[in-house]
């Protein structure tokens, strides 16, 4: 064979052999890219999977916590059983030698009214809260028996002014009176001394209630409540003062992190003395009622059925309200200046009951 002719057949089977060798090695390339791409579908499947599942999960954690029935007295979600009982309504001591109170952290709703002089005193009511301990308990007035009517609570008390205990009878109140019932203690221990340390259960007032035989639900209506935290329009209220008498201070601050007022009494942090948890509230109505002094005690009458000026507070902002009260079992309803009824932020609600045109700073 010629020698260039030799060299020209080498030159094509090393062309060919190259051609053949790339061929391969795409054939790889390709089927590499393949499973590369199966193996990226799979993962993402995977991801998808997980991603549905973490979803999945997240809906159910937000269904349980929205589980049950709503309180008529404060919107939060409870077990149904714990609606289906009699609400509640406790005396609370206020005097300084009584501070500070056990349980009235647990109350969904708590009033604070003028008495003699230059004191306050506490209504809470409960529904869905049992403390094991509750008090100082004290006396009543008309005024709360008043009020207290359109809950159709047990009314726990200790003693009264005469027109009150009269009330209690005329209008037939599920009465559970420390004087008479052994569901109560005086407790020396804290310092208290009497009248300012009695002290009784839930479960004391429980029993006595079936003691007594009163109805073991309530007939009442509820707030009206927003389905979810709601802000709504109005001047600033980070902070709220209602000065009741120079000595007598309530003072409301906002914590903008968990949206409630921690509450303050005459300078102090109000505490619960169960626990020293701090006393909060979600929403705030300061309800001016036309109030005098009616004996040469000091009693007071206060104007709690009619109608009249407030201001609503809630989530840092305050709107002003009015309120209308058309007899004693009829609800306190609260409208905005458009008329409407105002609607409350589920959580625990303050009641101060002031005189007209008190004197107060919101700021």
């Amino acid at each position: 064979m010629h020698k260039k002719t030799h060299i020209k057949i080498v030159l094509i089977l090393l062309l060919i052999s190259m051609f053949i060798t790339a061929c391969s090695k795409k054939d790889n390339d390709a089927s590499n890219i393949d499973v590369s791409i199966g193996e990226e579908n799979s993962i993402d499947k995977e991801t998808n999977n997980t991603n549905e599942e973490e979803n999945e999960e997240e809906e159910k954690i937000e269904v349980i916590s929205s589980d049950g029935v709503p309180s008529p007295l404060s919107g939060l979600y409870v077990e149904k059983e714990r609606l289906e009982r009699r609400p509640v309504a406790v005396m609370f001591d206020n005097d300084p030698k009584a501070r500070w109170q056990a349980g009235l952290s647990q109350a969904e709703i708590v009033y604070e009214f003028l008495v003699e002089a230059p004191y306050t005193r506490y209504m809470g009511i409960f529904l869905i809260n049992e403390p094991e301990i509750i008090g100082p308990v004290r006396s009543a007035r008309p005024y709360f028996i008043a009020t207290l009517l359109e809950y159709d609570p047990l009314y726990v008390r200790v003693g009264g002014s005469e027109e009150a205990k009269a009330d209690v009878k005329k209008y037939k109140v599920a009465d559970i009176d420390g004087l008479y019932s052994g569901a109560f203690w005086r407790d020396t221990k804290k310092g208290k001394k009497a009248p300012n340390n009695l002290y009784t259960s839930m479960e004391g007032i429980r029993k006595e209630q079936d003691r007594l035989k009163y109805e073991e639900i309530g007939d009442y209506k509820s707030f009206s409540f927003y389905d979810k935290d709601t802000d709504i329009e109005g001047i600033t209220a980070k902070d709220v003062l209602i000065k009741y008498y120079s000595k007598n201070i309530t003072k409301y601050e906002y914590d903008s992190e968990s949206k409630v007022y921690k509450r303050y009494k005459d300078g102090k942090l109000h505490v619960d003395e169960i626990d020293e948890s701090p006393i909060i509230a979600k929403n705030i109505i300061i309800q001016e009622a036309n109030t005098k002094v009616i004996d040469e005690l000091g009693r007071l009458e206060i104007k709690v059925i009619g109608e009249g000026k407030g201001k609503y507070i809630t989530n840092g902002k305050c709107i002003n309200i009015t309120w209308k009260k058309k007899s004693l079992e009829d609800k306190t309803t609260y409208y905005n200046e458009d008329g409407d009824e105002i609607k409350f932020n589920p959580g625990i609600t303050w009641i101060q009951l002031t005189k007209p045109n008190p004197d107060i700073e919101i700021n």
